[in-house]
This record gives C-alpha cells, sequence and structure tokens, in this order.
C-alpha cells in the first residue's frame, strides 16, 4: 500500500524552485546563469552519480531558458544527434545534453559539430556525465572544447538531509507538513527526490480539496480511497 502513494503522484515538471539544492547552491547558482544567458563561457560540464538530479537540472535549465522566451531544447540520447541536427542545434540559445558518458564515437564527432556552432554564436552547451571529464572516454577535441568550460559536480542529498529539504519545500509552497508525514514518506517507497516531492505535491492538492491539514491519517485515507486499500 505505502509504495502506492508515490504512484499516484507524478513528478512535477522540473524547475529550479522544485530542485532542493542541499550542497549544491553554487552549482544552481552556475547554472541558473547559463538558463538566463548571462555565462561568459560557452560551456558547462555538470557531473554527479545516478540520482543526483543532473536531468533535473538541465531540463529546468531548458524551462527557464524558454520562458524568457530563449530557444533551448534537452537532448537526452547523444546518439540520436544526425549531423543536420548538430548543424541545426547550433543555432539555438541553450542546447543541454544528457548521458555524454553513453556517447559514441560518432555523436561525440556530432557534439564536437555542435558546440563549435554554438561557440561561435555566443551561445550555450551544457552536459552530463556520471563521471567527471578526466575520466571520459571522449575525442580529444571534444574533450579539449568540454575543457574550456567549466566542470561542476552535483553532489546528491544525504538522506539525513532530505527531511529538511521536504520542510523547506514545503514552507516555501505555503503548508506545512508534519515531522511524521515526512518520516512515513521517507519510510515508504522510492526515495528519490522529484518522487518524494511530488507525492508532498499531491497531499498538499488533496488538504485543499479536502480542507484537512495534512497527516498520515488523511494520507492512509486518500490511499484507501484512491485504491481500495488501508
Amino acid at each position: 500500500m505505502e509504495q502506492l502513494v508515490f504512484d499516484l503522484a507524478p513528478p512535477e515538471p522540473p524547475s529550479f524552485a522544485n530542485f532542493l539544492p542541499g550542497r549544491n547552491a553554487e552549482a544552481l547558482a552556475t547554472l541558473a546563469g547559463f538558463a538566463a544567458g548571462d555565462a561568459s563561457t560557452t560551456g558547462l560540464l555538470l557531473w554527479g552519480a545516478a540520482g543526483a538530479g543532473k536531468t533535473h537540472v538541465l531540463r529546468a535549465c531548458v524551462a527557464a531558458a524558454t520562458a524568457r522566451g530563449a530557444k533551448a531544447t534537452y537532448i537526452a540520447d547523444p546518439g540520436a544527434l544526425a549531423a543536420t541536427d548538430a548543424e541545426a542545434l547550433g543555432e539555438l540559445a541553450l542546447v543541454a545534453v544528457d548521458a555524454l558518458d553513453a556517447a559514441s564515437p560518432d555523436a561525440q564527432g556530432r557534439l564536437f559539430t555542435l558546440f563549435n556552432g554554438l561557440q561561435a554564436g555566443g551561445r550555450h552547451f551544457i552536459g552530463a556525465s556520471r563521471a567527471p571529464l578526466a575520466s571520459l572516454a571522449l575525442r580529444d577535441d571534444l574533450r579539449s572544447r568540454l575543457g574550456w568550460g567549466l566542470v561542476l559536480e552535483l553532489l546528491p542529498l544525504a538522506d539525513d538531509d532530505k527531511a529538511a529539504a521536504l520542510s523547506a519545500y514545503a514552507r516555501t509552497r505555503g503548508f506545512a507538513v508534519p515531522e511524521d508525514v515526512i518520516r512515513y514518506l521517507l519510510a515508504h517507497g522510492r526515495r528519490d527526490m522529484p518522487t518524494l516531492i511530488g507525492a508532498l505535491a499531491a497531499l498538499d492538492r488533496h488538504s485543499l480539496a479536502q480542507r484537512r491539514p495534512i497527516t498520515v491519517p488523511m494520507m492512509r485515507e486518500w490511499l484507501q480511497r484512491e485504491v481500495g486499500l488501508g
């Protein structure tokens, strides 16, 4: 039953507002500068372990750039890039590419073309990988280009920090969450932050509809009504 609270709560669209920074405040400020078009360098390589939130912040950068009227895109798989795509994408204000560590030699060649196009136009490139630049199996020319820019590590939230981070997220949204509700969420189901935030957002919507405060019994009643379990 406990797992279903997460299944009933799809994650919110990625944004800077719903990413809990933890030890990443400086990295997020730098990424926000790229999204705003204010960065003085073309490229940024963001690396970190699985679950650190790299995909979230790449999508958040694209969303922020788009919101200010700039043309931006997120590429989940560098292998999907065609040569013509690389040339056309070089005309965008911001291109965010995930999974650089999985790029084939051919894809790396197209990324090199893309990077050069963005650089020539004073535009921006953000890449993400699971390992730092020195450990990536990249072509020398692409590695060199990425090395000209910034290389930042994105650090996952420690388990001990998640409760405080979730409480802070709720406060910024104008609602209160008791400690026992947060403990319940952390003790059952998935523990990644996008899913946990999605669960809080869903509980907040439910509490507003019911005009009741968020409590563990309310959450259990919600589940019982939604899926017939208690």
